[in-house]
């Protein structure tokens, strides 16, 4: 546990003022974090991490993460992100011919799904900074939140399991009161903060967090189930990896950003 909290405070004080800040270096820690989770999935999936394939995967990754203002080149050549990507996709199934199969069908499908998860996850994180910093405070107080309401509730008076095959500490009793601690956290961003939401709109935003942050978290329990591993890296000693600790926060974002809620 003493390790857990101190690694948790070095890295905060690492993050925090990274994220305060904004601007170039804030996308460079974007970059940085979602180079990292990828490089946790390959680990993961125990594909080569220096080979064309992962090269061509972590180009796909990064081209996906730029930002409008820097990817005015690909206007400018008449194409778009996804003309890339599927290129990229192209070049994968080809590889999985010339290679004889050591590459598979399947490990095409896991790193395409790998680059989108951590590219998407990653890319909406920077655009919710740019919103304004009180945008992303609200996600991670809402989310931290969840975890933490959905921890405590589902010890104290948990009984029915959510979901045991992929995550069988969690609980039907946990996952409400993670949507409740999240309803709360927007309750006072609305009552105490400048925030320019609707009340309506952020505890429907509220809601949609405690629901989906918990299925990001379950989304990478059922990711280290399938694969025998407890953690996706070791990067924050007593947290795990990159991913174990932004599951939540990559899953959301985009879909916030998708409904037009951010």
């Amino acid at each position: 546990m003493k390790q857990r909290i101190v690694s948790g405070v070095v890295a905060a004080a690492i993050f925090l003022p990274i994220v305060i800040y904004g601007k170039l270096p804030f996308l460079f820690l974007v970059f940085l974090l979602a180079t990292i989770g990828l490089y946790e999935l390959f680990r993961m999936k125990k594909l080569p991490v220096l080979s064309a394939i992962s090269a061509v995967s972590f180009l796909l990754l990064w081209l996906i993460l730029l930002p409008e203002p820097f990817s005015d080149f690909l206007d400018e050549a008449d194409y778009s992100k996804t003309h890339v990507l599927f290129w990229g996709i192209l070049l994968m199934l080809i590889f999985s011919v010339v290679s004889k199969n050591q590459f598979t069908f399947d490990d095409a499908g896991f790193v395409v799904l790998s680059v989108l998860y951590c590219g998407l996850g990653f890319y909406y994180f920077y655009e919710t900074r740019q919103e304004g910093l009180i945008y992303v405070f609200f996600a991670l107080f809402s989310i931290w939140a969840t975890d933490s309401g959905a921890y405590f509730i589902g010890r104290s008076i948990g009984k029915r399991k959510l979901w045991p095959e992929i995550s069988p500490n969690k609980t039907v009793e946990g996952f409400l009161g993670g949507i409740l601690f999240s309803l709360i956290v927007g309750a006072i961003f609305f009552l105490f903060t400048s925030i320019d939401i609707s009340a309506a709109k952020l505890f429907a935003m509220s809601v949609l967090i405690g629901i989906f942050g918990q299925m990001g978290d379950l989304v990478q329990s059922a990711y280290k189930r399938h694969y025998g591993v407890k953690d996706s890296g070791n990067l924050i000693p007593g947290h795990g990896g990159i991913l174990d600790r932004m599951d939540s926060m990559i899953f959301i974002l985009p879909l916030l950003h998708l409904l037009h809620l951010l």
